[in-house]
């Protein structure tokens, strides 16, 4: 209603003033080409307008003519370039789909009506890779160097390429190119750390991995983990030779991952070396209450050299209650029973693990208790039979390698942060350890009065639990 009446005014206004201008006394002379007129000045002013107006559509009809090939060209350009982006779509697509002919030939498509789009180009070297062509792959990609915005990607392309070839030192050399490129680039800086920690330069990776940024949380907790790792891995590799500079970097592996059982192990024999053994009980009690892992309550059962079996026993009780809450808890207390010849605290401790498939370390405990109590040899041989077909106890494993001792990388990968305390996937029967114990043999007990203090051995055990 509103639109109505305001039109209904416009008009009116609009009619007021023609009204107004044709009704103007006086009258315009015009003369043209020796013919001359006269005309009311209203009639005057209304021919000056046409004659405006006139050149106004004369210009715009001359100029859609005079412009009518550029704008053809321009839609034949925007033709050619949605083509283009639809064939550089479709590439992708059927490159990831796994058709890398297809992803080729859309490629070169994409190509030719996006002559100056690397992104065709890098398709195009992504599918050649794809389809074994490796020469012309490479040829792409170091076409694509030259260029600030596709440097990182055509080196990773080549990083790709050289890894399938088997060419380390090359992709290494991309990597390290990328990274100068661009420091923050994942694939590139987890390359260049790789190699650094498979030649065992801790310091530099430490380093390099400090200066990584962190956004997310989870981002936030992988570095620091990365971090502990590594000061683990320098703690362990100057146990021997600067026990107070390894001391430290454990120390500093488990304020970033407080219950890091490799750097508590080793932090612990540190300080029990020097004779702090109330702070070394002290950090072994507090991880073993988030990790209850069996090396801290062993380690804690001889964190002071020279005290006979029954006082290790009295110390283990101090972490383990009976019945012991898990497997772990129950072995390790098993164990230093054993030794102190407490037979009923020892099959105490087994009793509620001994009847839903009992594990290797199990069997072999309840082996060396019933020769031991009982003097029953034919018990004794029943669970070591028992034994070589139980399940088997967790292990450091990484990479389908087991190991006694933790390493801070993959004896097969090189990969930082591999093992894990965990189970074998395919282990069927008890393994031979580095002290030469073989299948069907009882575990070694433990020292029952060590003539020195605990040796910085420096390895079992990480926080993979």
């Amino acid at each position: 209603m509103i639109r109505l009446a305001t039109w209904i005014i416009f008009s009116l206004l609009v009619t007021a003033g023609i009204a107004w201008l044709v009704s103007l006394p006086g009258t315009a002379t015009i003369e043209i080409a020796g013919y001359r007129m006269q005309p009311r000045l209203g009639m005057a002013a209304f021919v000056v307008a046409g004659g405006i107006a006139a050149v106004i559509i004369s210009w715009s009809v001359l100029r859609r003519v005079l412009d009518a090939p550029r704008y053809f060209a321009k839609l034949n350009r925007d033709r050619r370039r949605d083509a283009g982006i639809a064939a550089l779509s479709d590439g992708f697509v059927a490159l990831q789909a796994g058709d890398p002919d297809r992803a080729r030939v859309l490629a070169r498509e994409a190509r030719s009506n996006l002559p100056r789009n690397h992104a065709a180009q890098l398709l195009e070297a992504r599918s050649d890779l794809a389809l074994g062509d490796m020469q012309s792959a490479r040829e792409h990609y170091r076409a694509l160097i030259s260029n600030k915005k596709t440097a990182v990607a055509a080196l990773a392309g080549l990083y790709e390429q050289a890894r399938t070839q088997g060419r380390v030192d090359a992709a290494l050399n991309f990597a390290q190119k990328a990274v100068a490129l661009a420091p923050q680039t994942r694939w590139a800086s987890d390359a260049v750390l790789a190699d650094l920690t498979r030649r065992g330069q801790w310091d530099v990776a430490l380093s390099r991995v400090a200066a990584e940024t962190a956004v997310t949380r989870d981002e936030k907790m992988s570095k620091r983990r990365r971090q502990a790792v590594l000061e683990t891995a320098i703690a362990r590799e100057q146990g021997d030779t600067n026990p107070l500079g390894a001391l430290d970097h454990a120390l500093v592996a488990l304020k970033l991952v407080p219950d890091f059982v490799p750097a508590a192990l080793i932090a612990a024999r540190i300080q029990s070396n020097r004779g702090e053994v109330r702070k070394a009980m002290s950090l072994l009690r507090r991880v073993w209450r988030a990790t209850s892992h069996p090396h801290l309550a062993t380690l804690y059962a001889n964190a002071q050299p020279g005290v006979s079996s029954v006082d290790r026993l009295k110390r283990v009780r101090e972490l383990i209650d009976l019945p012991p809450a898990n497997r772990p808890a129950a072995i390790v207390l098993a164990r230093a029973a054993v030794d102190a010849y407490d037979w009923a605290t020892a099959r105490g401790a087994l009793d509620a693990f001994v009847g839903n498939e009992p594990t290797q370390a199990v069997c072999l405990l309840m082996a060396e208790i019933e020769e031991g109590q009982n003097a029953d040899q034919g018990k004794a041989r029943e669970w070591l039979s028992r034994a070589v077909r139980a399940p088997a106890d967790p292990v450091w494993i990484a990479d389908g390698i087991t190991a006694d001792e933790w390493e801070p990388v993959s004896p097969v990968t090189g990969a930082l942060d591999a093992f894990e305390w965990r189970v074998p996937l395919s282990a069927s029967s008890p393994r031979a350890d580095a002290g030469g114990r073989a299948e069907g043999r009882l575990p070694a007990p433990i020292p029952a009065t060590p003539a020195t203090p605990p040796q910085t051995s420096l390895a079992p055990a990480t926080g993979a639990q």
